[in-house]
This record gives C-alpha cells, structure tokens and sequence, in this order.
C-alpha cells in the first residue's frame, strides 16, 4: 500500500510539474531522464493531457478554422466539436510521428533515451500552445465572435495582427523549449540539440513543401 500511494503522489506531483516547464524549463525536463517503466507510466497522462490541449489550440489556429462557418452545414455549436476531435488528431500526429522523427534524429546523433521519452520531450514542450487555449483563444473568441470562423468579417487589422503575433510567440516558444527539452535529457549542447530538432523537422518540412508545390 505504501509503494501504491507513493506511485499516486509521483502522478498527482506530475500535474503540477508539467505546466512548470514554462517556468522551471529544464528541471522539468531533468525528469524524463529516469526511464523506468513506473515513472514513465506516471507522467504519461498529464503530458499526453497537456499535448491534447495544445492540439486544440492548433487547429483554432489553422486557416481551415476561418472558414468553418463559409460551410453552411456548418453551425457554431458544432465548432467546439470540430476543434476537440480535429484537436485530437492534430495531438495524435504530432505526438507519435513527431515523437518518431526526434527519437530518429537523436539516435542519429549518437543520443540513447527511448522512443517514449521523446514523445514526451514534445509534449512537455507543447505547454505554451496549450496555455493559449485558456488565455489567448478565449479573448480573441470573445473579441471577434463568430467572425473569426468566417470569412468577410470583422477579424481583421491591427487588432488581428496582434492576435495571430501573440499565437505564433507561443509557438516559437514551444520551439525554443523543445530545443532546451532535448538538450536537458541527452546533456548535449545547444547546437547539437539544435541540430537534431532540425534534422527531425526536415521530412515535415519537405512534405509542406512538396504539397505548395
């Protein structure tokens, strides 16, 4: 009973640590380096929590978000719908193929760890794209309303500007904690850190291209 209680305490100090990666950035990411299977297990579930958040968030910040309502079969009780699930997808994804490119990259350049913990250095890293949809999405919402699911309204202009400047912060920010979250775990340098990101974002990016094309 006593290794049970302990393993829940681990979890429930788990929910109050994940969302401190956006203060105490590398401390939290110290801790994935214990691999073993119940301390992996016990953190599971607030990162993939936190990486499902973010996931909603992206998808608000989609161009595909501002048209929903040019649908007319669209209706507005039906976008929180659309955000959650098309939110969840977008978490998928970018959890287990972005998860698989790191751990890629970084076996490449001689890293060890696990495919598990890469999965969840991008989550940990997700936080600010997370903490977007309790702060910046509900302002922005409550400013705009349903214009900002259509075309042709009043989402536009310097207050727009802002908006979408403050959202795309977020993301360079997620960015910039996941370059700290790979070099915490492996202990590597900046550069070197640097390097695996970018080689995992090569075949992202080469699809992106590809299909502008």
């Amino acid at each position: 009973m006593s290794t049970e209680a302990a393993n829940h305490a681990l979890e429930r100090s788990w929910w109050l640590r994940a969302p401190a990666v956006l203060v105490a950035p590398r401390a939290a990411f110290v801790s994935l380096r214990d691999e073993a299977r119940e301390s992996a297990e016990q953190r599971q579930e607030p990162i993939t929590a936190m990486m499902g958040l973010a996931g909603i968030a992206g998808v608000l910040g989609t161009p595909v978000a501002r048209q929903l309502l040019n649908d007319p079969s669209m209706s507005v009780s039906l976008i929180p719908v659309w955000a959650f699930f098309g939110g969840v997808v977008y978490a998928l994804a970018l959890y287990w193929l972005g998860g698989g490119l790191l751990y890629g990259a970084s076996r490449r350049l001689g890293g060890l760890g696990s495919f598990r913990r890469s999965r969840q250095v991008i989550g940990l890293a997700s936080a600010p794209v997370a903490l977007s949809l309790f702060t910046l999405w509900p302002v922005r919402i409550a400013v705009y309303g349903q214009d900002l699911f259509r075309t042709g309204g009043n989402d536009y202009g310097r207050g727009d500007t802002i908006f979408g400047a403050i959202y795309y912060a977020a993301l360079a920010w997620s960015f910039c904690l996941l370059i700290v979250g790979v070099r915490s775990v492996h202990g590597w340098t900046y550069a070197r850190a640097l390097a695996a990101v970018a080689l995992a974002a090569v075949v992202p990016a080469l699809i992106v291209a590809a299909a502008k094309v």
